[in-house]
């Protein structure tokens, strides 16, 4: 049994394979209608989502599963003070696999301990956000037609966004992947990415404040909000919110096989008369989003079609 807290660990091969089966779970979806007939998906989500929660209950039902779970800490026994490990030991006897998201950086590992079945981590705290990350490789793939040789923009939170982390780590693990890294000095990336996985791996990269400075070098702009959330205090947040806002003119500086990424949800951050740009790929990326977390729930119950 294999559960899924980080990107790493999938080796390079195996996510090779698990973004063909996306792939082809993409193009033969009738192939997969009945592949977890009888499966049960919990999904136990103490933190608000739309995206991931509802990406993987559509990605169950599109495989012939059912779902059960909660979307809120305050409608489960954690409410009561229930421990995020006696929830997945209970879990365990009504479900055949489970994705959790937590506030709490480390908390789906702890639950994946107690578990009697495959655990995906959907989402902890800052730190990973591994099927956003499988995501963001499958579009990239499927977009550029590769993961080697790309110079990827990473703009916006790059010190709370776990999915920027995630990302990161992944890609350097492809030849020839070089970052710019674009943030105002309050929200530069966090020292170990910059050094145990970027600088120790001889990862070229650059980081520069100014949006436009990055644009015309880019094949990928990946854009995050500034998430209110992750914030001690109401000013700090008010403050750097509004720092990067993505629009028409910007574009006009990128390059015309560039696309836009966005693990969404966007605030101010792309203007929404960028939508109708070719290049603008976030809504695209958010359905690769099921065919990725269909792949990985036939990975994870060694279900073969």
């Amino acid at each position: 049994m294999r559960h899924l807290m980080s990107p790493m660990d999938l080796s390079v091969e195996e996510l090779d394979q698990l973004l063909d089966l996306a792939n082809d779970i993409e193009n033969n979806p009738k192939k997969y209608a009945h592949a977890c007939d009888g499966k049960r998906l919990a999904t136990l989500f103490y933190e608000p989502s739309t995206r991931t929660r509802l990406s993987f209950e559509a990605a169950m039902m599109n495989l012939g599963g059912t779902v059960l779970g909660f979307s809120s800490a305050n409608s489960s026994s954690a409410s009561k003070g229930e421990s995020v490990s006696d929830t997945m030991r209970v879990t365990s006897c009504y479900a055949d696999i489970a994705a959790m998201r937590h506030p709490k950086e480390g908390a789906p590992l702890v639950a994946s301990m107690s578990s009697l079945i495959p655990v995906i981590n959907a989402g902890d705290g800052g730190h990973q956000h591994p099927t956003q990350t499988l995501t963001d490789l499958l579009t990239i793939r499927s977009l550029k037609g590769r993961l080697d040789n790309i110079t990827v923009g990473l703009c916006g939170d790059l010190k709370f966004g776990r999915t920027v982390h995630s990302l990161i780590e992944a890609l350097v693990r492809y030849e020839n992947v070089k970052f710019v890294l674009i943030s105002p000095e309050e929200l530069r990336v966090p020292s170990y990415i910059r050094e145990e996985v970027l600088t120790n791996n001889n990862i070229e990269f650059m980081e520069v404040e100014r949006l436009e400075d990055a644009l015309p070098d880019l094949d990928i702009l990946y854009m995050t909000r500034v998430q209110k959330e992750r914030f001690f205090n109401e000013e700090d947040y008010v403050r750097m919110k509004d720092f990067y806002i993505l629009d028409k003119q910007k574009m006009e500086l990128a390059k015309e096989d560039m696309f836009i990424l966005h693990p969404l949800p966007r605030v101010n951050e792309i203007s929404v008369e960028v939508d109708k740009d070719p290049r603008a790929a976030y809504f695209q990326q958010a359905q690769y989003g099921v065919y990725v977390r269909m792949a990985l729930i036939l990975t994870l119950l060694e279900v073969e079609v």
